[in-house]
């Protein structure tokens, strides 16, 4: 197992992405801990995880909220010996379809805003607890998104959002490397099963993602759950501040 007695902290957790990453760390023996701000998805998650034998814990929480997320930490740590894995995988909040000339500056800066302090704050938390340890991999979701931007469809602050997370991920790279503790980002393109059936434009959006990949298809829950997976295990000891492209060829770095 890659992550055999790891503890993993997933922010979000309860989300199509959380629970897909989270059952991913599960399968791979690491004790997962899904945090977010809806007790019933939670729950749904992690009585997933433990009907096939793995084990989760759940706790509600805003990771925007400083303290909130300091407390869940220390509480992990001080009660499973220590964190190993973070990975932020909340909701930003971001506005599709409205171009950026009609667009508030409430709605505009709200995913970039949420982006960087809920990344900052889990990373932070995170941080103070692997360091003492000296070991660790906080991950990030879709940083490096932003480097292009979208011609065909508005998406608000979502782009400055993803680029915003790829620099502050590059950073803390930065720092925290000497004390063994790696950062990196799963980029993905898009994933067209997160999108919700009765979103408008859901065909075009779905189009626009799979026609600029050269497989012909968008990256899958799956796969993120295994890359993740891959990525937060000792095998992947030499990647850090790095962001992993799983865009199925969308992206030609």
């Amino acid at each position: 197992m890659l992550l055999k007695d790891r503890n993993a902290v997933i922010y979000g957790g309860g989300g199509a992405i959380g629970s897909a990453v989270a059952k991913a760390f599960a399968r791979e023996g690491a004790r997962v801990h899904l945090a977010g701000r809806t007790q019933a998805r939670l729950d749904r998650a992690a009585e997933e995880i433990r009907a096939v034998g793995g084990a989760a814990e759940t706790a509600v929480l805003d990771a925007l909220d400083e303290s909130a997320v300091d407390r869940h930490a220390d509480r992990v740590a001080e009660r499973f010996g220590g964190i190993d894995v973070s990975f932020d995988l909340i909701s930003l909040g971001d506005v599709h379809g409205t171009p950026l000339a009609e667009m508030s500056l409430e709605a505009f800066e709200r995913p970039v805003l949420n982006a960087v302090r809920s990344l900052f704050l889990t990373a932070r938390a995170a941080a103070r607890h692997m360091i003492r340890q000296g070991s660790g991999v906080i991950l990030t979701f879709g940083g490096d998104g932003g480097h292009d931007p979208i011609r065909d469809y508005h998406i608000g602050g979502f782009q400055v959002a993803l680029e915003a997370m790829g620099t502050l991920r590059r950073q803390l790279a930065a720092e925290l490397g000497p004390y063994g503790i790696r950062v990196a980002t799963l980029h993905t393109g898009g994933i067209t099963e997160t999108i919700p059936a009765d979103e408008p434009g859901r065909d075009a959006i779905t189009e626009m993602i799979v026609g600029k990949t050269m497989l012909r298809r968008a990256a899958t829950l799956a796969d993120v759950g295994q890359v993740a997976a891959f990525l937060a295990s000792d095998r992947a000891a030499s990647i850090t501040a790095a962001s992993i492209n799983i865009t199925c060829g969308a992206v030609a770095d």
